[in-house]
């Protein structure tokens, strides 16, 4: 049976704009505006799971989507570094944050490290391998990375290599033992 799964990235937040550590902040107007410009360019999901974020149940909102609450798509748990800009830990703890940004199992926060964050995601994307049809998830982009690293069976080093912006989408397939990364024509 064939899965299709849709990742899409919350809106922008004033944390976005401020290269800040997430609270559970809320969308900013315009990014709530360019999300319901976008609802019907939104394909017909069989399933629809968000973050439980605000920003992530915002944005399933602005988009016009019934979306139920999965606690496996949460942000990264930055813990004590949530709220924060990262200008002003590289200040603080020059150290800890070059630890952070090249160790995946660092965790100088005391939140979660990017390892165990993959480590979550990893069994949830193989419940979702086999679940049939099409599925949107909207979440954030340390989710959206994991799971892409999960998909191409790629080293945890490569974390830092995707970029993920605002309201974007990466679609995937799966034949209920691999998942692959999906190109639609523009």
């Amino acid at each position: 049976m064939m899965t299709r799964l849709t990742f899409i990235s919350h809106g922008a937040t004033e944390a976005n704009r401020q290269a800040r550590f997430p609270l559970d902040e809320p969308l900013e107007q315009r990014a709530r505006t360019a999300a319901q410009a976008l609802a019907e360019q939104i394909p017909r999901a069989d399933h629809v799971l968000t973050s439980p974020a605000l920003r992530a149940r915002q944005t399933a909102d602005a988009l016009g989507l019934a979306a139920v609450v999965a606690p496996e798509l949460a942000d990264c748990d930055y813990s004590r570094w949530a709220g924060q800009s990262i200008t002003a830990i590289g200040e603080a703890e020059p150290d800890a944050l070059v630890a952070w940004m090249s160790d995946a199992d660092a965790a100088p926060h005391g939140g979660e490290s990017f390892a165990a964050l993959h480590s979550r995601l990893v069994p949830w994307m193989a419940a979702q391998s086999t679940r049939g049809g099409h599925m949107i998830a909207i979440s954030h982009a340390p989710v959206i990375r994991a799971a892409t690293l999960i998909a191409l069976q790629a080293p945890l080093s490569s974390f830092w290599h995707i970029d993920v912006e605002p309201l974007s989408a990466l679609h995937m397939t799966s034949n209920g033992h691999r998942w692959s990364l999906r190109f639609d024509r523009v």
